[in-house]
């Protein structure tokens, strides 16, 4: 699995107990932090820096940064969408994780899934010049995390993980105060918690993550359906 994110705290805070339950099952995680957060108006980017390598270690995944443009300045070029290709080819991830696309939330998070959409199809091409020192590579799922309920997309169905093992769930806690520059200035431990717990009410277990697919779901059986969300 590989995770994408803005700053530093995006993959935790949007997507952390997913990336818990993964690396505890055995499956292994890789975050792409695409700044240091230096334009928060929280916390110095060495801080931010540090903060990130100590959450991605209690979710038991490892971390890289990529250089773009900097916090609050990213931009959608073709050459960004390269560079993230390259992370993929050589990372060769089955499912990837980024930012959704709802522009009604910061813009360099939106800005971010649509670069790794596009470098998920580079990342396939085998004449791209740029990407020619690694073999093409193609996901199995793109899968999109958000951060607040509002960046959430209203047209897609989410798939609902469920993350209510108590050990998930501390472990996600961990990884998210591990920020503290930036849940010393506001409660977003108690904001992402609470929006597991939404969607956990809903699916009738105790926390659940939406993720939101980039195309339709294939499966080879109904059996590996799992069960509808409506509980009640």
């Amino acid at each position: 699995m590989l995770a994408f994110g803005a700053h530093p705290d995006d993959i935790e805070f949007g997507c952390g107990g997913v990336i818990a339950q993964e690396t505890r099952a055995g499956r292994a995680a890789h975050f792409v932090v695409c700044s240091r957060g230096e334009a928060a108006t929280h916390g110095q980017p060495e801080q931010r820096v540090a903060e990130a390598e100590r959450a991605a270690a209690l979710l038991g995944a490892t971390i890289e940064f990529v250089e773009l443009d900097g916090d609050s300045h990213l931009e959608v070029r073709t050459a960004h969408a390269i560079t993230l290709a390259s992370v993929l080819r050589r990372m060769r991830p089955g499912v990837v994780l980024a930012p959704s696309l709802v522009e009604n939330q910061h813009p360099d998070h939106s800005r971010l899934g649509r670069l790794v959409c596009d470098a998920a199809r580079l990342a396939r091409f085998g004449g791209v010049q740029e990407l020619r020192g690694w073999p093409p590579h193609g996901i199995a799922q793109l899968l999109f995390y958000a951060l607040t309920r509002e960046s959430e997309p209203d047209d897609i169905s989410p798939v609902l993980i469920d993350i209510s093992a108590p050990e998930i769930v501390a472990a996600w806690v961990a990884a998210m105060e591990a920020h503290a520059s930036q849940t010393s200035a506001r409660n977003y431990v108690e904001l992402q918690l609470t929006r597991a717990r939404l969607h956990g009410l809903c699916a009738a277990v105790h926390y659940a993550t939406a993720l939101f697919p980039a195309d339709p779901l294939v499966f080879e059986s109904l059996s590996g359906l799992g069960r509808a969300a409506r509980g009640f």
